[in-house]
């Protein structure tokens, strides 16, 4: 097909900015590429070539025109709305969207959606709907609905599939979650740091509170809180490794942390705690930040009270996030612990 027959021609003739999500186009008198409403002098239609992405034209040699590049901006808000919508429709959805679907409705082809969602919440779309669906079942077995009522409202038409997906959803078996997290067992132990006290516990699923403290005791009692009626059982010395481990961590940064976690999360509260970790050691990001990038540019409050609801220090890093104005702001285990931990990160900082 020639370029004056092909429909992104046409879009670049009307500079159609509903095009900008689709394409971009190299000039190769220039060596520029731009993206379909640049108000730039239109090319010869033989002096162009398409790309599906800025970055696809960049590694074919292309450089981003200045117009090109003020419009990043206004593509990453149009990324944020298409996938602020798609997340609307995976939750009100009662059984979960196909990707296909999803993709349609945003007018993206499937691969090119499935990577903006991911870029945009940190999560792929059916990452998404796991979470939600994590949500809503939890949110029903609190309450005073069945096991079964609570399977058939998040969208499981049959009881088998839900067993099935019951472990990852909620750590446990439903009957076992809705009695509070009786007979299940986590393992604990409280070491000293720097910081302080530290207590680090762990569930079949993996690590699921790291906490922070003056008081080994009051630790105990919190992680009581969180986990009522589950048995807590103090670790043997294999069980301590991981405790040294995490506070090796804390003392030197550079050594890294990676670690089988068990998020006990909203969908929204994943999608912060997600972007947190993809804050690289030694830099920060303000709430607003975090907001825009998972795709929820107003929710700045929310994604702080996210931050509040976290139990994993460090492993979710939630001492990365400031104010807008750079100044720290609250921390669930002491401001003045989040300033060591951020001293220590920009010391060991490539």
């Amino acid at each position: 097909m020639s370029t004056e027959h092909d429909p992104r021609w046409a879009a670049i003739l009307a500079r159609d900015p509903q095009a900008d999500a689709l394409f971009v186009y190299g000039v190769k008198t220039t060596g520029v590429y731009c993206r379909p409403s640049s108000a730039s002098r239109l090319p010869r239609p033989e002096n162009i070539e398409f790309f599906d992405t800025p970055a696809q034209a960049e590694a074919a040699g292309y450089r981003a025109s200045q117009r090109a590049a003020g419009d990043q901006t206004q593509l990453a808000a149009h990324h944020a709305q298409l996938v602020a919508d798609a997340c609307r429709h995976i939750e009100q959805a009662e059984t979960a969207p196909s990707l296909n679907a999803l993709a349609l409705q945003a007018n993206l082809s499937p691969f090119h959606f499935h990577r903006v969602f991911k870029a945009v919440t940190g999560l792929t779309p059916k990452g998404y709907a796991s979470a939600h669906r994590s949500r809503k079942v939890r949110n029903s077995l609190k309450g005073a609905h069945s096991v079964t009522d609570a399977l058939y409202d998040a969208g499981f038409n049959s009881s088998s599939r839900f067993y099935a997906s019951a472990n990852q959803l909620l750590g446990m078996t439903p009957s076992d979650y809705k009695a509070g997290g009786t007979h299940n067992a986590i393992l604990f132990a409280v070491g000293q740091c720097s910081l302080g006290a530290i207590l680090v516990a762990q569930s079949a699923r993996g690590v699921c509170a790291i906490l922070l403290g003056d008081d080994p005791d009051q630790l105990v009692h919190d992680l009581q809180d969180q986990f009522p009626k589950a048995e807590l059982v103090g670790a043997d010395p294999r069980f301590e490794q991981l405790v040294a481990q995490v506070v090796g961590f804390i003392e030197a940064p550079a050594l890294g942390l990676d670690l089988p976690l068990d998020l006990r999360g909203t969908a929204f509260q994943e999608r912060v705690w997600q972007a947190l970790r993809d804050i690289p050691p030694g830099s920060t990001a303000s709430y607003a930040q975090i907001a825009e990038r998972i795709g929820a540019p107003k929710s700045f409050r929310a994604v702080a009270q996210a931050c509040g609801a976290n139990s994993l220090a460090v492993a979710i890093p939630c001492h990365r996030v400031v104010r807008s104005n750079g100044d720290l702001s609250g921390y669930r285990w002491g401001v003045e612990r989040k300033q060591q931990l951020l001293a220590r990160e920009q010391a060991f900082k490539p």
